[in-house]
């Protein structure tokens, strides 16, 4: 599970890095993570998370779920409650069920009737394709 940093081993086979496809990490709806998550896979929370999110590949937050933190990722698919900031360098798709406290900033966008925003919507390339310092990119 690539919840949580792990360093990048070298061996016969070379660094998993960057090479098949991406890591699916779950948060099941049992389970509450109090801390940030980083991932250069794919994260699905379907339970609550209080910190940042951060996922080189996707991020996935379903109906019942709720994260309280930024999100940062290449793409996100909110089903659930969001109370932060979600920038994704290429889309958000906002579900009918989805309800985010936070400002969005995105290439695209996709939403969905019923879905709800409080906050504001960027769609400025520029803004998007600039990563801030510390940000996942696909490449690491």
């Amino acid at each position: 599970m690539a919840v949580f940093k792990e360093p990048v081993r070298e061996g016969a086979e070379g660094s998993r890095r960057g090479s098949g496809p991406a890591s699916l990490s779950i948060i099941a709806n049992d389970l509450t993570v109090v801390g940030d998550l980083e991932t250069s896979g794919v994260v699905k929370v379907e339970g609550r998370v209080q910190g940042a999110v951060r996922a080189a590949t996707q991020v996935l937050v379903s109906k019942d779920a709720l994260i309280e933190g930024d999100i940062q990722t290449k793409e996100a698919i909110i089903g659930g409650e969001v109370s932060g900031a979600i920038r994704a360098e290429d889309r958000v798709e906002i579900q009918a069920t989805a309800l985010i406290n936070g400002d969005i900033s995105a290439r695209r966008i996709v939403m969905l009737e019923g879905g709800r925003v409080n906050g504001e919507i960027k769609m400025d390339p520029a803004q998007v394709a600039q990563p801030a310092s510390g940000e996942l990119s696909a490449a690491t």
